[in-house]
């Protein structure tokens, strides 16, 4: 096709008013103009280039795909393409691949301070986050004024717990920038981290202000309000979350969703988008074969919270259990090495026991293959300091969901799920990505060792009054939604001369739990709020208490075994999702069926 003197001067004024529209980051706009100077010259390489960067912003993933190959073909050695077929990759979970081309790309041009930041999110990604950090360190050593880089600095310090650090460099972003919406996003996950929620929530309002459909940032918001027990504008904004979720739209990480919906449906729509995003099929380490069935089955465990943690509570009489006779047990350790006692009685009790924490997913996957484990159990599913990705890799030929996540993973790479016909019933599998392993009784493990202190508390040391009826709810502040929060107050309204007794995970939950008290005409002195506890004195305490009242849709899980083991009965109600059925499975596996009802 030969291209005239009039076409040449109408493509470049066509580009030059692309750059301006991405300079705004109107993209669409942008798009629109690239495409009509392509048109009149379609080999030009800088047009397509940019054209990739724009489509990959519009999300128009397949099209930039299609452009990218076309145009590689064309200049292969072009660092810009290989950059943006890296951020395909990075949208498609497939990281290792992303970095390659980043890494290509730096080769190509080793001043690229934008592939070298890019390089860092793909470290990210695969868990590598001190080698991501370095990277970043790289991008802001060749662009000081990169706010991009100095946000996604600050993503791999809250990875390594340095939250202040993290802090300052979502800070340094906002400064640079400061309609930056995924800066003020992250900035928000610093703060609730260092459990500054109400300037979190500032954050997160920002953030969604700048851009209103900006990944997971409602559901991070939402969660943060129900950490504060701050109720304001919860029903619209749940009603938004489902909507965006239904529609496609990545409105929530996972785990939020559990505490504001009795929809498991909805759950498992919300898990399938976090899964295709963040760790859809990995090939890297090839497919895995099945081995013989010579010699014992080896079971991993996998977890970061092989210490003084909720699930190591239930979970260490488990791996002293085991049958050796039959299995060898691994323990996979990708939290905190803590010297606390539950530390070592887990650690002492596997065969086998690896701290993992500074290896990437990858190669916690590679090892677990080079130590031929049968069976890969995922305490975390997608709990605070999860790595789902490990078993997108592959670590055995079978994968379990077990314990730490109640509900579906929405991942083709998890095979099995262990719940009962309490907690799942036939009705309810179709919620469900994996296939269901029941258990006739109860599917919660507890530990037969656990201590309850011999101390002897007194009403009063604890902030209760001499007398009358002490209902309870240890479960944590944000499982507490208006509903269940009335019903409360009915009850106790009810009941005269009788207290709630509640944890105080934070003292601004507690004084909005007892303005909310007050306005329903409560004196806010019958809500008492206890306070942390180590776990032999918080089960003693639990004596003073005469009933446990359970929260919904996400109910007591180690907190209603807490109160059973120390001989108090709870009151449950059980809804539809995983979340909302444990305390009924525990209550029929300890022949209580009477304490579960199904309506308010």
């Amino acid at each position: 096709m030969d291209i005239t003197d009039r076409d040449f001067e109408s493509a470049k004024e066509h580009f030059v008013l692309a750059l301006d529209h991405i300079s705004r980051e109107c993209w669409a706009d942008a798009e629109k103009e690239l495409k009509t100077s392509l048109e009149l010259m379609p080999n030009r390489v800088s047009t397509r280039t940019n054209l990739c960067a724009t489509l990959v912003k519009l999300k128009k993933f397949r099209e930039a795909r299609e452009l990218i190959e076309e145009t590689l073909a064309i200049d292969p050695e072009n660092p810009e393409l290989n950059l943006n077929q890296g951020l395909l990759f990075s949208e498609d979970g497939r990281h290792e691949e992303a970095l390659t081309s980043y890494d290509r790309s730096i080769a190509l041009k080793p001043d690229y301070a934008e592939a070298w930041s890019n390089r860092g999110n793909a470290l990210g990604d695969l868990g590598r986050h001190e080698e991501a950090l370095a990277s970043y360190e790289r991008a802001l050593e060749l662009k000081p004024v990169y706010a991009e880089a100095w946000s996604n600095r600050g993503v791999a310090l809250n990875a390594l717990r340095r939250h202040e650090e993290a802090l300052a460099s979502y800070e340094r972003a906002i400064e640079l920038k400061p309609d930056y919406d995924e800066a003020w996003s992250n900035r928000g996950n610093a703060l609730t981290d260092l459990r500054r929620h109400e300037e979190a929530l500032v954050s997160y309002e920002r953030s969604i202000e700048l851009k209103p459909d900006i990944d997971h940032t409602l559901g991070e918001l939402v969660h943060t309000q129900m950490k504060i027990c701050d109720w304001t504008n919860l029903d619209e904004r749940c009603q938004t979350l489902q909507s965006e979720l239904l529609a496609g739209d990545r409105a929530s990480n996972p785990f939020p969703i559990l505490g504001l919906f009795d929809n498991p449906h909805l759950q498992r729509r919300c898990a399938e988008l976090h899964a295709k995003k963040k760790f859809g099929f990995k090939g890297e380490l090839g497919p895995i074969g099945k081995r013989s069935r010579k010699g014992k089955i080896r079971i991993g465990y996998f977890s970061a919270d092989f210490h003084n943690h909720a699930t190591m509570h239930l979970m260490a009489h488990l791996f002293e259990c085991h049958d050796r006779r039959g299995f060898e047990i691994f323990g996979f350790s990708f939290g905190p090495n803590s010297d606390d006692a539950m530390r070592v009685r887990a650690q002492n009790r596997f065969d086998t026991f690896f701290d993992v924490s500074s290896l990437s997913d990858t190669g916690i996957s590679s090892l677990a293959r080079e130590h031929q484990i049968d069976i890969a159990v995922d305490l975390k599913g997608y709990t605070q300091d999860s790595r789902p990705a490990i078993f997108a890799h592959r670590a055995a030929p079978i994968q379990i969901n077990y314990l730490g996540f109640p509900g579906t993973m929405g991942a083709s790479a998890i095979d099995y799920l262990i719940a009962d016909p309490v907690l799942i019933p036939a009705g309810l599998r179709s919620a469900y990505s994996e296939k269901i392993i029941s258990l006739p009784n109860s599917y919660q493990v507890n530990d037969s060792q656990r201590a309850i202190s011999d101390r002897v508390f007194t009403r009063e040391e604890l902030g209760l009054p001499r007398s009358g009826f002490v209902f309870c709810c240890f479960n944590n502040n944000w499982k507490i939604i208006p509903e269940t929060f009335d019903m409360w107050i009915g009850i106790i309204h009810r009941v005269p001369n009788s207290v709630l007794w509640l944890y105080e995970d934070n003292p601004t939950a507690a004084r909005n739990l007892r303005a909310g008290a007050e306005k329903l005409y409560i004196d806010p002195r019958r809500l008492v709020f206890a306070k942390h506890m180590p776990p032999a004195e918080h089960l003693a305490r639990y004596r003073l208490a005469d009933l446990f009242l359970d929260t919904f849709p996400y109910g007591a899980h180690t907190t209603a075994s807490d109160a059973l083991w120390a001989g108090l009965p709870v009151l449950t109600r059980t809804g539809e999702s995983f979340a909302s059925r444990v305390a009924s499975s525990l209550l029929h596996a300890v022949g209580l069926p009477e304490l579960v009802t199904h309506t308010t």
